[in-house]
């Protein structure tokens, strides 16, 4: 099964990176974000990828091509010819397709112009721009057991400050901690489709998220699959920090590949 992954937009509430790579290239422990999720799939066996590339594209592509590079010892002998020695040699079992969906084209219209790249068959879909330890096998499962054409995975975010509880009369009725409980469900990518999802856009101008999802929600063929694990996105700086130090701690949670 194809994973598609969305990687086209400009980033631009991380612009102190994006300026000069796309937001999925953006590199936790010196790796793309695009790669650790990449990581993610490849741990379960999913290997076929299909990138849905826009602004500054060529970044992505020239990043795989160059990927022994990035991963290998390399001698340059420019005594023997300008010779390019690779020492052990490391790949991942990937097969990459970069597609340029356009640089102003919607998240939806970016998904339509890789219909022909996805075979007609059921395919999964995510975002490039977070990580997370979903169990990839059990999602799957999910969508198969019902049988609609879409499953997005949700996330309880949660809630990050003091709560104050007010009752019905505007009186506060106490202040306490936060919970998981105080959160509502996100939609976190990690989705699952059915190729009638394609009838769902029309094109470049369709907003995923506005369009297709909630036609296939009045419809009654979009799933949800509630992760309880790790999750979390790449919008900010400060959220790249956070990333960059839970990798540098060894104990990064979305990390569930062995080397």
């Amino acid at each position: 099964m194809k994973v598609v992954i969305l990687a086209g937009g400009f980033g631009t509430r991380i612009s102190e990176e994006s300026a000069h790579k796309p937001k999925p290239m953006i590199e936790i422990g010196g790796m793309p974000i695009l790669w650790h999720i990449m990581k993610n799939y490849s741990n379960y066996g999913f290997n076929d990828f299909v990138i849905c590339a826009g602004y500054k594209q060529h970044v992505i592509k020239e990043w795989f091509a160059d990927y022994f590079l990035h991963t290998s010892d390399i001698t340059f002998d420019f005594t023997n010819g300008n010779e390019v020695i690779v020492h052990n040699k490391h790949a991942e079992p990937w097969k990459v397709t970069v597609v340029d969906t356009g640089l102003n084209t919607q998240t939806g219209g970016r998904v339509k112009r890789i219909r022909d790249y996805t075979c007609d068959e059921p395919f999964m879909l995510t975002y490039g721009d977070a990580v997370g330890n979903i169990n990839i096998p059990e999602l799957l499962e999910f969508h198969k057991e019902h049988g609609k054409i879409g499953t997005m995975s949700m996330y309880n975010f949660g809630q990050n400050k003091g709560v104050v509880e007010v009752g019905s009369d505007g009186m506060i009725a106490a202040f306490r901690e936060k919970s998981d409980l105080d959160g509502d469900l996100i939609n976190i990518g990690f989705m699952v489709f059915e190729p009638a999802l394609f009838d769902y856009i029309e094109g470049d101008s369709t907003v995923f998220e506005k369009g297709p999802l909630i036609a296939l929600v009045q419809e009654q063929e979009l799933v949800g699959y509630v992760h309880k694990g790790y999750w979390q996105c790449m919008d900010t700086l400060r959220e790249k920090q956070q990333l960059e130090k839970l990798w540098e701690s060894g104990n990064a949670p979305w990390k569930v590949w062995n080397e």
